[in-house]
């Protein structure tokens, strides 16, 4: 079977086109994915925009009601780094619903990838970091809320520490929360996951990957999963604006077989989310996003 991919034209929403967040890797994604022929032309799972019941599951209900309203407090505007504008709210409203689809079709089929998602940075009360709502959080409170799981991880292998996903998933035992990153990197104030791989400035493939086989087939043989949410930013490679590693395109391929390989010889549904990747060459970024989605379609 093809592999299932999620989008929404939601996900790209206007914003200045000076700003510095590349939104319009989103668009140009869901394109790649169809010129490499990973998607056929018109065949992406779309979400509904998710309700404001789903995204309270992980967030405050005011805040939550303040996004849905475009009237957000400028302090946390300000934070979040985003316009708070109703297209970017509205976004925020599919990009969870995104990657609750995305599980779905991963409990369903084995594997499935988002276009977007991997919001690491949201917390419980307000968004940070380019972050409006905690796509994955969200994800994992309404599939445990349905039944459809029990225990999920979150294995995150974006550049910056996964805090936002740690802060709300916090004293839940049902839930592991993995996060490699740059030691030095955002956020300055880290919030404990289960298991925190800090790692130095300007680590290459050979090193990242050692570490990652080390933590991750323990992780999964221990705590045992329904399901893993796989947050695949790119933003570790060498040339990217926001990362502080030094990975290649071949090691993010490397890393990208090795997590979806381990996880599915696991026997375990693996949902695929984008994550951070910041270049101001939109083409050369969508296409190193796209890496996710070629490799997982291997294993659909």
């Amino acid at each position: 079977m093809p592999l299932a991919v999620v989008h929404h034209p939601a996900y790209c929403a206007e914003i200045p086109a000076d700003h510095r967040f590349p939104m319009n890797k989103f668009r140009r994604l869901a394109e790649v994915l169809v010129e490499e022929g990973i998607v056929a032309a018109g065949s992406y799972r779309q979400p509904a925009p998710a309700p404001a019941e789903w995204v309270s599951r992980a967030h405050e209900r005011a805040y939550v009601d303040q996004v849905f309203a475009a009237a957000v407090p400028s302090g946390i505007a300000r934070e979040i780094g985003l316009p708070m504008s109703e297209a970017v709210g509205f976004r925020a409203r599919c990009a969870p619903a995104g990657t609750v689809l995305t599980a779905m079709l991963a409990l369903e089929n084995g594997i499935a990838c988002n276009t977007a998602g991997g919001s690491h940075h949201a917390r419980r009360a307000h968004g940070a970091g380019f972050c409006v709502f905690n796509d994955v959080a969200v994800a994992i409170r309404v599939l445990m809320a349905d039944g459809a799981i029990r225990r999920a991880m979150v294995v995150d292998l974006d550049v910056h520490q996964g805090d936002g996903t740690a802060e709300i998933l916090a004293g839940t035992p049902s839930v592991f929360t993995l996060s490699m990153h740059a030691r030095r990197n955002y956020p300055v104030r880290k919030v404990a996951s289960t298991l925190d791989i800090a790692l130095e400035d300007g680590l290459g493939d050979a090193a990242y990957l050692d570490e990652l086989r080390r933590a991750l087939p323990q992780a999964l043989q221990s705590f045992r999963p329904d399901i893993v949410f796989y947050n695949a930013g790119v933003d570790p490679h060498g040339d990217d604006r926001l990362g502080r590693l030094a990975l290649s395109d071949e090691g993010l391929e490397a890393r990208e077989r090795f997590v979806i390989a381990t996880v599915r010889r696991a026997g375990i549904p693996l949902a695929g989310v984008i994550g951070g990747g910041y270049l101001e060459d939109i083409n050369r970024l969508a296409r190193r996003h796209a890496i996710l989605h070629r490799v997982a379609a291997e294993f659909a």
